[in-house]
């Protein structure tokens, strides 16, 4: 499985950024997938994820509220829309698949099998 994230800039705090992940070389429907980002100096932290259909999600604390997952299994492509931005959420995000499917939605990097290379967000004050 090959997930490559793209999407990321530089934007001001207040906008948006909506990053996508697209999957290829196996059966996207189903992997549950997640988000994960890592700041400088910072361990890598969980962001959101969403099962394998889509009818379930779960959010850090952190984001909730401000950020959105999303998938089109159609389209092997999951998608993180992040409104409001804040300074405080510049990092590398990098989406990653959980397969086979766990029965629940991971929030650690261990609970996940394929990583893609990560896209830079930078958010200016």
């Amino acid at each position: 499985v090959q997930l490559q994230a793209s999407g990321g800039g530089l934007v001001q705090a207040g906008g948006s950024l909506r990053l996508s992940c697209v999957a290829s070389g196996g059966t996207f429907s189903n992997y549950h997938m997640g988000w994960f980002r890592q700041a400088p100096g910072k361990e890598r932290e969980f962001v959101a994820a969403i099962s394998w259909s889509g009818s379930s999600t779960y959010y850090a604390g952190s984001v909730k509220g401000r950020f959105t997952i999303s998938r089109d299994n159609a389209k092997n492509t999951v998608y993180l829309q992040m409104n409001s931005l804040k300074p405080e959420d510049t990092a590398v995000y990098y989406c990653a698949a959980d397969s086979p499917p766990r029965v629940w939605l991971g929030t650690t990097s261990s609970e996940y099998d394929y990583w893609g290379q990560g896209t830079q967000v930078t958010v200016s004050s």
